[in-house]
């Protein structure tokens, strides 16, 4: 087996290992009658810059709630499904000035603002409620997708590539964020139910105090 493959595989596993421990967390607080949910992490302060070109900081989302998820442009796999969920809870929500959506890339390098700006705009997002983040891969991927948000994301090496745009192997979850930056949640976005079950939470989040 040859270097490069049995990399891969390592990276693949690594990346399953994550999630089903995630899930299994998850599973185990799970109930309807679960309140509060618990508390998974907290997210570090970060940077970044949006469709707009805007600046955006953890302090401008204090006091909001949040779903955030990690998609790439150029993507032809899960990544416009994930885009069209994320729309989908953009849409139930319409009025809720006190919910925020945030989609990272694992592509910063291409995915600049412009470019995000394009694809958000293929999804109808609403850019003062919908933040499609890019910016250095060190402030993006390891501070705030892997530390913070504990999302799994893994570039594949050229020789495993099935296409030109077979660029990263990355979670399919979309995480929940409290007020106080508290990590709350992960569901697992193209699983059957998956909108009934973080719509309930972002609404016990929502009626929570800051």
């Amino acid at each position: 087996m040859q270097e490069g493959s049995k990399k891969l595989q390592i990276a693949v596993w690594a990346l399953l290992g994550a999630v089903l421990l995630l899930v299994a967390v998850l599973f185990v607080t799970s109930s309807s009658k679960r309140s509060p949910l618990p508390e998974l992490g907290t997210v570090r302060p970060f940077t970044l810059t949006n469709q707009a070109g805007q600046t955006v900081a953890l302090r401008d989302l204090k006091g909001k709630v949040w779903v955030a998820d990690i998609v790439f442009t150029r993507c032809m796999g899960p990544c416009p499904k994930m885009t069209e969920e994320m729309r989908k809870l953009q849409d139930t929500f319409a009025t809720q000035d006190a919910l925020r959506f945030v989609t990272l890339t694992t592509d910063p390098d291409y995915d600049t603002s412009s470019i995000m700006r394009r694809y958000a705009e293929k999804f109808s997002a609403d850019p003062s409620r919908w933040h499609f983040l890019t910016g250095p891969k060190e402030e993006i991927l390891a501070n705030l997708a892997v530390e913070s948000l504990k999302m799994s994301v893994v570039e594949k090496e050229e020789g495993q590539r099935l296409n030109a745009n077979d660029l990263f192997i990355h979670t399919t979850m979309f995480f929940l964020v409290d007020k106080r930056g508290k990590l709350r949640g992960a569901y697992e976005s193209l699983e059957p139910g998956f909108q009934e079950k973080i719509q309930a939470d972002i609404k016990g989040l929502l009626a929570e105090g800051d």
